[in-house]
């Protein structure tokens, strides 16, 4: 005689009052469309560059050595896509912030350091990934255990 035994893990929630749940799922979803956005167009170039001759010389040369790699941009791209429809779906939330957060960081300091312009756009970004994380800080609080 063998026994089985069937648990659910409970779902997903976010603490806090109704205006905190549903600014948390905006920003979501706003997070989730901007990586999405942007990662397919890494693919299909649907939106146009910016001209160079408007950009910081260190931009330009950072972009460009990015796509002399071969593969850089087609692997952010791609990362940016997935974890963005994961945030657009609302499933793996954590996952898809711990994936982000190195390309969060990265765009932060190109903008500081490279290209100014678009700091907004990056400030917005690091807010959005720090409240998401905050948000579901539940699910980080195990990985961050000492052991």
């Amino acid at each position: 005689m063998t026994a089985t035994v069937t648990t659910t893990a409970a779902p997903t929630r976010v603490r806090g009052s109704a205006f905190a749940r549903h600014l948390t799922l905006v920003t979501r979803v706003v997070t989730g469309l901007l990586f999405t956005v942007t990662g397919l167009n890494g693919f299909l170039d649907f939106m146009p560059a910016p001209d160079p001759s408007t950009m910081a010389p260190a931009g330009v040369a950072f972009t460009t050595a990015l796509h002399a790699t071969g593969y850089m941009l087609q692997l952010s791209s791609g990362v940016q896509v997935v974890a963005g429809a994961l945030l657009l779906a609302g499933r793996f939330v954590p996952l898809a912030l711990a994936v982000l957060a190195p390309l969060v960081v990265n765009i932060l300091l190109i903008h500081l350091f490279l290209e100014p312009a678009g700091t907004g756009v990056a400030l917005f970004v690091v807010a959005a990934e720090i409240g998401l994380a905050w948000a579901y800080r539940d699910k980080f609080r195990p990985m961050l255990r000492a052991r």
